[in-house]
């Protein structure tokens, strides 16, 4: 946790959840916000640090605690959590995020982008197909909803998805990509050659990919620079 960042408490429809918000160091003038979205693991430190990272780009960040408070290392729990979290008690946890950062000290209400790792990927496509209130939304390697749903985005959208990512099949990304252009959404899919799941993760060396790490952590920049500063 940075000197920065703090866990925090904010409401849903249906309770209190918690998450890890880090500010900006300077002045409270009005940042766009970003929500980080965790992965099957939980919120752990791999997410704590990328709300940091983001918070030095000049955002206000809120990671939400999709799983109150449960972290694991095991895929086999991690999975167990993730089919566990009914989709619709996410998205009601994730829109009070939103509510929460509307109203916060510091944040240009009307600039709040999401992004996703996995099953935050997921939940970060579908947040901007559910709330208006996203401005741009960067799902990396997260499942691919429903046209139904799709059809229903409201908010320019950059999937990252991977060339041998066995899980967020290409076939997926081209689904999305159809959608995408069927309902004159803006947005955009990049594959990156040579990765696989997960290639983010700088904390799992098995699945971590340098290249196209740095390159996706200029290019989700550049996409959120355009849409919400």
């Amino acid at each position: 946790m940075s000197q920065n960042g703090e866990l925090i408490d904010f409401s849903y429809d249906g309770g209190t959840a918690k998450g890890y918000m880090v500010k900006p160091q300077g002045e409270a003038i009005n940042y766009p916000a970003l929500i980080v979205i965790h992965e099957w693991w939980g919120l752990n430190g791999h997410i704590h640090t990328i709300a940091e990272r983001f918070a030095v780009e000049g955002y206000i960040v809120l990671a939400p605690d999709l799983f109150n408070g449960v972290v694991t290392k095991d895929a086999q729990e991690a999975s167990k959590l993730m089919q566990g979290l009914e989709p619709l008690h996410g998205l009601s946890i994730l829109s009070g995020a939103v509510e929460f950062l509307e109203t916060a000290e510091g944040v240009d209400a009307g600039h709040i982008g999401v992004i996703g790792f996995c099953m935050g990927g997921t939940f970060a496509l579908l947040l901007a197909c559910k709330n208006t209130s996203i401005k741009a939304s960067a799902p990396f390697y997260g499942d691919v909803p429903a046209e139904e749903v799709l059809k229903d985005l409201s908010a320019p959208v950059l999937f990252i998805g991977a060339e041998n990512d066995n899980w967020i099949t290409q076939e997926k990304m081209m689904r999305l990509s159809d959608a995408l252009a069927k309902y004159e959404k803006l947005g955009e899919v990049k594959i990156y050659s040579g990765a696989g799941h997960a290639f983010f993760n700088d904390t799992r060396p098995e699945a971590y990919n340098a290249t196209a790490a740095e390159n996706a952590w200029k290019v989700v920049n550049e996409f959120f620079a355009g849409y919400l500063k």
